[in-house]
């Protein structure tokens, strides 16, 4: 069983914002696989389904960014999910808008709701997506960028990236990794 796990901020209020590209994938792979994620447990929206024959459990967490691991643990131990069944999708700076990175495992860089899932899960041993959203181009104003409205245009732009990233989850649970990393990165 894989967890798939989408980072962002609850989406009342911060949809439709560069930090919520994690749950925009969740989003688009509960749509094509009619999957359900309105359950709520251990602080998360989550919902059980099948994704390329495998099953997944699809979670949101609901704890804000910054506490991000604290639901991701609690899915982990309760599941008993082995960390090589593990994705977690989040928002990359660093990378450009539209476009993805796939690894295996690493250490989560300036993103503070990756700081609290490898702080929580005591590793950096799982898979993760990177969905670019580009740098501002002021870094002081980084907090205002990633939670900051965003204009149309460029909301398409990130969209594009989003439906690529639901593509390369697919892949990674029909082909592995390893295949997914040479497609997509």
């Amino acid at each position: 069983m894989y967890l798939i796990v989408g980072l962002g901020n609850p989406e009342s209020d911060y949809s439709r914002t560069r930090h919520n590209m994690g749950f925009d994938v969740i989003n688009k792979l509960a749509e094509k696989f009619d999957i359900k994620v309105n359950k709520s447990k251990f602080k998360a929206l989550y919902g059980t389904g099948t994704i390329n024959g495998e099953k997944v459990i699809l979670v949101k967490p609901q704890t804000f960014m910054n506490l991000s691991g604290e639901a991701v643990q609690e899915f982990v131990n309760f599941y008993k999910i082995n960390l090589d069944e593990l994705i977690v999708i989040y928002d990359d700076i660093d990378t450009t808008p539209g476009k993805i990175r796939i690894r295996k495992t690493g250490g989560p860089g300036t993103h503070n709701g990756m700081k609290s899932v490898v702080s929580m899960l005591n590793s950096e041993e799982f898979m993760r997506v990177r969905v670019g959203i580009g740098m501002p181009e002021f870094k002081g104003d980084l907090i205002n960028y990633v939670i900051g409205h965003v204009p149309d245009e460029e909301y398409e732009m990130l969209q594009k990236g989003v439906a690529i990233a639901a593509e390369s989850v697919e892949e990674i649970l029909k082909n592995g990794i390893d295949i997914a990393m040479n497609k997509y990165n």
